[in-house]
C-alpha cells in the first residue's frame, strides 16, 4: 500500500496530508513533520481545528496510537494543545531566527507572525557598569532606556530591554508600539554596521514567568546585543528573554577552508 491523502481544516480551505507507506520514516514522524510545516508556514493559522485522533487516524488509514503520537511531538513543541470538548487546536508556530543583524520586529513581520508592541518603559536613567562597559561611556552618564514587550498573535514572545547613548534619538512611545527599534534608527539615519552578541538560556523567575505567560523556570533564551554603526560607535546595547516555547535562533556553521 502506497500513500494515503487526507486534510485538516486551514485559514484559507482544506490542507493535504498525505503518508508513504513505503517509506523507512516512520509514519507518526511522517504526520507530525506535515503538521509542522502547515503550521509555521501559516497554512494552519493559530485556532485552526484538526479533528480528533479517531477521524484522522481513519481518513489516512493510520492507528490511533500513530496519530496520538505525531500529535503528541507538537503538544510537546507547544504548537498543538487538547481542548476537553473541543479537539486539537493549533496554538502557534515556533519563531525561528536566524543570526544576523536584524531587529525581532523585521523577523517577525518577514515570517507573518503580526508583531505587536507594549512598551513598559520608555525613560533616561543613569548607565551601570555593564551598559557603560558596551556602550563605551563613563559610569553614571545619562542613557535612554526602552523595556518592551514583543507579542504575536496576542501572545508574548520576548521581553526586550535597551539602553542607547542619550541623544542618539528621539524615541517616542507611540512610534515604538507602530514599528521595530531598528526602523527607527534606520529613520534618524544611523547606519547599522556590525553587533556583538552572546546567546544563553536560564529558567524564568517568576516575575519573568507572568510576563511572559510561561510557568516558573521554564526555560527561557537569553540574548545580549552591543550593536555599532558605520563609525565604530555604540548606538544600542540590548539585553533580551525570550520563550524557548516559543523561539529559537538558527546558525548556519561553515567549515574554514
Amino acid at each position: 500500500m502506497g500513500k494515503r491523502d487526507t486534510d485538516a481544516a486551514g485559514a484559507e480551505g482544506p490542507v493535504q496530508f498525505s503518508v508513504d507507506r513505503n517509506s523507512p520514516v516512520p509514519l507518526y514522524f511522517q504526520l507530525s513533520q506535515q503538521l509542522e510545516a502547515a503550521i509555521e508556514n501559516g497554512r494552519l493559522a493559530p485556532g485552526s481545528l484538526l479533528g480528533n485522533e479517531i477521524e484522522l487516524a481513519g481518513r489516512l488509514g493510520l492507528s490511533r496510537p500513530t496519530v496520538r503520537q505525531a500529535i503528541q511531538s507538537l503538544v510537546d513543541k507547544g504548537l498543538l494543545v487538547r481542548r476537553r470538548g473541543i479537539g486539537t487546536q493549533v496554538v502557534h508556530s515556533q519563531v525561528k531566527r536566524p543570526l544576523e543583524l536584524s531587529s525581532l520586529y523585521d523577523d517577525l513581520e518577514a515570517a507573518g507572525q503580526k508583531p505587536a508592541t507594549r512598551v513598559l518603559l520608555n525613560t533616561t536613567t543613569a548607565a551601570d557598569a555593564q551598559v557603560a562597559a558596551a556602550l563605551g561611556i563613563a559610569e553614571g552618564a545619562e542613557v535612554a532606556l526602552v523595556e518592551r514587550l514583543r507579542l504575536t498573535h496576542g501572545e508574548p514572545v520576548a521581553h526586550l530591554r535597551n539602553h542607547l547613548p542619550a541623544g542618539l534619538l528621539k524615541l517616542e512611545t507611540a512610534e515604538l508600539e507602530e514599528t521595530g527599534l531598528y526602523r527607527l534608527m534606520r529613520a534618524a539615519g544611523i547606519t547599522l554596521h556590525s553587533a556583538r552578541q552572546a546567546v544563553g538560556a536560564r529558567a524564568a523567575s517568576a516575575e519573568e514567568a507572568a510576563r511572559l505567560e510561561e510557568p516558573e523556570g521554564a526555560p527561557l533564551l537569553t540574548m545580549q546585543r552591543t550593536t555599532f554603526d558605520d563609525t565604530g560607535r555604540a548606538v544600542e546595547f540590548g539585553s533580551h528573554v525570550y520563550r524557548a516555547s516559543r523561539y529559537a535562533f538558527e546558525f548556519q556553521l561553515l567549515v574554514r577552508p
